[in-house]
């Protein structure tokens, strides 16, 4: 396939998205309108011969400090067909693209699975003294054709993000964890739940969690949460600007593309969550919960909540985003794969994020200034 690259409108870059079964959410044009501080740019692949377009990429564009040359970063995509035999006519155009762009260097983040292992695979591997991180654990599922992708770019000039697979030194999470729910019923997936998951919903059932969805004006809400959530698990919360840019930027693309769940006790919001939605992707985005009433368990009858909405809307996936690698119950990150790991689903590894220098010395000043931030 002869292929030729150009910039497109939003319109046709979402109406391509849109033809497919799904795309992630850093992808779609919206995000864009998220990304405030970086200038975007939507690209389309077509085909020569028919003139139709087989692939998108939305591009961010951040400049460098005191420097008119740009990061070009691609997160999550390009969403182009990665086991093309010919690899390098979907790339090449692009990075001469960007080049002429003014790009000094490009990341992306290409969508492709490279392993996957089961709930009861990675239990075994928890309960093993010897087995530290899930890549010390046999997988279930292995993508051949994804090392043939990591071959190729490696042959082209793309270099590994430096993290080498601790899976969160990368921009997007290398290392995630989904439940399927395609050719499932939801009664097979509440059967996967471990028992302690089963038993919380159950208890949160019985102490009477009630889980509703929220609109704009509850996002106040949320941040209040939210914060609390930053504060006892240490880490710098977005403000609440952010969340409303969010909001309004993705629903107007799509009036269901975000959604807000609050689990609520006795008339108290205490745990409340995002939702993303592209086709048959659906993704549980961010997190938060207040420091009492724990026992009541909102946190699991609001997972269980909004996978049923999912499974309505006709998801094929429930994605609970990054997790680490780390099977150590030492340390702090443990305990987000063994919450994740209760539903039942399965760990799945991306390539992780790629980087080409067009400009080597600006890149190694990139690397500096990222490393000293």
């Amino acid at each position: 396939m002869s292929l030729t690259l150009r910039t497109i409108s939003r319109e046709e870059h979402l109406a391509y998205i849109r033809s497919l079964p799904s795309a992630s959410h850093c992808q779609v044009p919206a995000w864009a309108d998220v990304k405030t501080e970086w200038r975007a740019e939507n690209l389309g692949w077509f085909d020569e011969r028919t003139g139709a377009q087989v692939g998108a990429g939305l591009v961010l564009y951040r400049q460098l400090p005191k420097v008119k040359r740009y990061l070009a970063y691609l997160p999550e995509g390009p969403v182009i067909n990665w086991y093309s035999p010919h690899l390098e006519d979907w790339l090449k155009p692009m990075l001469a693209h960007l080049k002429g762009q003014g790009a000094f260097s490009v990341k992306m983040g290409p969508p492709v699975v490279i392993r996957r292992w089961d709930a009861v695979a990675i239990k075994k591997g928890i309960q093993d003294p010897e087995v530290k991180r899930l890549r010390d654990v046999e997988a279930t599922f292995i993508e051949p054709r994804a090392f043939e992708v990591a071959d190729k770019l490696r042959r082209m000039g793309w270099q590994q993000g430096e993290d080498g697979g601790a899976g969160f030194g990368d921009v997007q999470p290398r290392y995630v964890f989904q439940v399927p729910l395609e050719e499932r019923s939801l009664e097979d997936v509440h059967k996967g739940f471990n028992q302690l998951w089963r038993r919380n919903i159950k208890k949160a059932e019985k102490a009477g969690v009630e889980v509703v969805q929220g609109g704009f004006d509850d996002l106040p809400q949320w941040q209040r949460l939210y914060e609390v959530t930053a504060e006892r698990d240490r880490f710098r919360p977005r403000p609440l600007s952010y969340f409303q840019q969010m909001w309004k930027a993705l629903n107007n693309e799509d009036p269901n593309r975000m959604r807000l769940y609050f689990a609520v006790h006795e008339g108290e919001a205490v745990a409340a969550a995002t939702m993303l939605v592209v086709g048959g992707h659906v993704w549980y985005s961010y997190g938060a919960s207040a420091n009492h009433k724990r026992e009541v368990r909102p946190s699991n009858a609001m997972q269980w909540r909004m996978l049923q909405d999912a499974y309505a809307l006709g998801a094929s996936v429930y994605d609970l985003r990054g997790i680490s690698d780390s099977l150590d119950d030492s340390d702090h990150l443990f305990g987000l794969i063994q919450f994740k790991v209760g539903t039942g689903g399965e760990a799945a590894e991306y390539l992780g994020e790629w980087d080409f220098p067009l400009n080597k010395l600006l890149h190694k000043a990139l690397d500096i200034y990222m490393s000293r931030r």
